[in-house]
């Protein structure tokens, strides 16, 4: 079976798991994880992969990326399907500029490899913007912190395990 699910009720063994299920586990959050084959080199993204992969809509896959905003380190989380709106981050965020974070950095800055980013139990605390699209659906699919992870998540539940906020971020295709 591909996809577990993990419900406040259940205890998981989270020595293993990525620091995202262990956040999430203790804050009896409920989630479902899909573990699935990733593809390290394709030309579409690990995001739109995921998405072919697991046989849902890519409005529902969402992709963490990491960006700056005036210097400061946050995280924007966008359909697969789309792609991030860097005026309107920084906007939503309440400054001048945003510019995308180098690949190598993010890996830095949140302790996750780049293709499994999750936005959930980051080394280091940031501000978390999810794409208002996310309030459309009832549960959304976002990186778990491991390339072929995927977390099965309500998008109020991502935004109460990272004190997020919704925000206007994304150019929809």
């Amino acid at each position: 079976m591909r996809v577990k699910s993990y419900l406040m009720a259940k205890k998981v063994d989270t020595s293993s798991a990525a620091r995202a299920l262990a956040l999430l586990t203790e804050r009896q959050i409920p989630f479902e994880l899909d573990v699935h084959d990733v593809d390290p080199k394709s030309s579409k993204g690990f995001a739109l992969d995921a998405s072919e992969v697991m046989g849902v809509e890519p409005e529902v896959v969402f992709k963490t990326l990491m960006a700056d905003i005036d210097g400061e380190h946050v995280v924007a989380i966008v359909p697969a399907s789309s792609t991030l709106n860097l005026k309107q981050l920084a906007k939503a965020g309440k400054g001048k500029h945003a510019n995308m974070m180098d690949r190598s950095r993010a890996q830095v800055v949140t302790g996750y490899v780049p293709g499994g980013i999750s936005p959930i139990g980051q080394k280091n605390r940031h501000r978390v913007f999810l794409d208002e699209s996310a309030i459309l659906q009832e549960r959304i699919y976002v990186s778990a912190g491991r390339r072929g992870w995927s977390l099965i998540i309500a998008p109020d539940d991502v935004l109460l395990a990272t004190d997020g906020v919704y925000a206007d971020i994304a150019d929809h295709s």
